[in-house]
């Protein structure tokens, strides 16, 4: 049966959910006793045996130890033990194993997605360089850890102010990093993260700041030639003298920015100028069933529409690697993409890390048992449109269509290398309710199940749980989210935006010295 033909009174025959024919467990949609009756079909009739709670699975026929736990119609893990229909399966019967893969790798070259002759327009702000805002920030960004609280206390003194027309606020980017750094790609990283926030179409204007003796020095970012040099501003604490008197200094310094972005108005501007990055945090069972393919939708659409959708955390992947090579548009987006994974296998073997470190406790109490299974669920995020480009953390985002960037599965940092590759709104799924924003970019929340939405409606903006509620279609909630995408985009406000999230944390993959 479809899901939107589930009622929310739960029966025998609505009270779980089985994704594909070929599987053999089904996901609670209520929380299930011993002795309770399910029909999974018209011939499939299980008996209950444990007390299974909502979003866990349960299983449909017998699985002896050693076969596959199929869900989604994929292996997701191996029966410890034999389990009988109606048991629990979870954690304590089902065991994590790497899967070997012969990949299907695209044939030809699929062409770039061509922009369409009529897509909606959102109002935003016209960039130089062809980009849209759909937010107006001043930006101040720490280089280093040092000059942190001298970039807050300097974004700090303009709260209590009003604000000219057109500007969102001042929004400061402090962090832990910028010095102790090994010199090579853990400082390339950094810079090429605060390069990308600095030169972000939300941001109207920027300073950048260090102390004045950091490895990041201020100067790799200063420049004729950097981009968007007429509206950065360079300063040092030891130049300045000392925190007071740079806060002195930043302040005039934004006043004569903000002037500028007072005169920068909202224009009529192509919805394929938006760049949505998709991210998922706090993730449930539910995740893979509602809220990311709803979200998955959405992307779809957006691709028609010649703008991007840009899917994080490689290690959300893992165990769905085989989907998304054959979504490649070409071989070599399928070959960057898988070398962002073994990449991967080698930063965590050097820790002795494994992929299935990933699920957290709150992951599992939703009832997602290992990484395979969390990763066959949060793909469906990028649709089925195919994979237009593979670019590594922190990269710019240059093409149409579902774009797949290399981000830890942390939630901050994923968000982080979104925001400096150029996405100018950010899409987050979440069944537990995972509360997060970021300083200069609005982040829509989508909750994958109802009993989240409604415990958290000043976090939430979307309830996917709908789906399960059987009130809403997963094609209906993808075009809600859409909706939502470009009203935010015109300037309506999110919840987290609402309630001041402004987490920023760069990704640090090298030693501290």
């Amino acid at each position: 049966m479809s899901l939107l033909e589930i009622n929310k009174l739960p029966t025998a025959e609505n009270s779980v959910i089985r994704l594909n024919s070929s599987d053999n467990i089904a996901v609670a949609r209520v929380p299930l006793s011993p002795g309770q009756t399910l029909r999974i079909a018209n011939d499939l009739s299980v008996t209950v045996r444990d007390n299974v709670p909502p979003g866990h699975k349960v299983a449909i026929r017998p699985i002896q130890p050693g076969e596959s736990i199929v869900r989604y119609g994929h292996a997701m893990g191996r029966a410890r033990d034999a389990i009988e229909p109606g048991q629990h399966v979870h954690v304590h019967n089902v065991a994590f194993e790497e899967h070997g893969f012969d990949y299907e790798f695209p044939a030809g070259d699929l062409p770039l997605p061509a922009l369409p002759k009529d897509v909606p327009a959102f109002l935003g702000y016209a960039r130089e360089d062809g980009r849209a805002g759909t937010r107006n920030y001043i930006a101040v960004v720490a280089a280093s850890n040092c000059a942190a609280h001298t970039a807050e206390l300097i974004a700090a003194s303009f709260a209590d102010e009003t604000l000219p027309p057109n500007v969102d606020g001042v929004a400061a980017f402090p962090h832990g990093e910028g010095c102790g750094h090994t010199i090579g790609p853990d400082t390339e990283q950094l810079r090429r993260t605060l390069a990308g926030v600095l030169d972000h179409p939300n941001v109207s204007s920027a300073i950048i700041l260090g102390l004045g003796c950091e490895v990041n020095q201020i100067d790799h970012y200063l420049g004729p030639n950097a981009p968007r040099s007429g509206r950065l501003v360079g300063m040092t604490l030891q130049e300045s003298g000392g925190t007071r008197k740079t806060l002195e200094a930043a302040r005039a310094h934004i006043a004569k920015l903000m002037e500028r972005a007072a005169a920068e108005k909202r224009v009529p501007i192509p919805a394929s100028k938006i760049v949505l990055g998709l991210n998922c945090g706090g993730s449930d069972s539910f995740s893979g069933i509602t809220a990311n393919p709803a979200l998955g939708v959405c992307s779809d659409l957006l691709a028609r529409m010649g703008a991007a959708a840009v899917l994080a955390e490689t290690t959300e992947t893992f165990g769905a690697e085989h989907l998304l090579v054959k979504r490649a548009r070409n071989r070599q987006v399928a070959e960057r993409y898988l070398s962002f994974v073994k990449g991967y296998k080698e930063y965590l073997a050097r820790f002795g890390g494994s992929f299935d470190d990933n699920p957290s406790p709150g992951n599992k109490a939703g009832g997602l048992t290992n990484i395979l299974e969390k990763s066959l669920g949060a793909v469906a995020k990028a649709g089925t449109s195919p994979m237009t480009d593979a670019v590594d953390y922190a990269e710019r985002v240059h093409t149409p269509g579902f774009v797949f960037m290399n981000t830890p599965g942390y939630d901050p940092v994923s968000l982080t290398g979104l925001a400096a590759g150029g996405c100018n709104l950010i899409a987050f799924t979440t069944g537990r309710g995972s509360a997060i924003g970021f300083p200069t970019i609005p982040v829509v929340k989508i909750a994958s199940n109802g009993y989240t939405y409604r415990r958290m409606t000043d976090n939430m903006d979307i309830n996917a749980g709908r789906i399960a509620d059987g009130e809403a279609s997963i094609e209906q909630v993808g075009r809600e989210i859409l909706d939502l995408v470009m009203r935010v985009a015109s300037g309506e406000r999110t919840c987290s935006e609402r309630l001041g999230h402004k987490e920023f944390v760069p990704w640090r993959i090298g030693p501290v010295l």
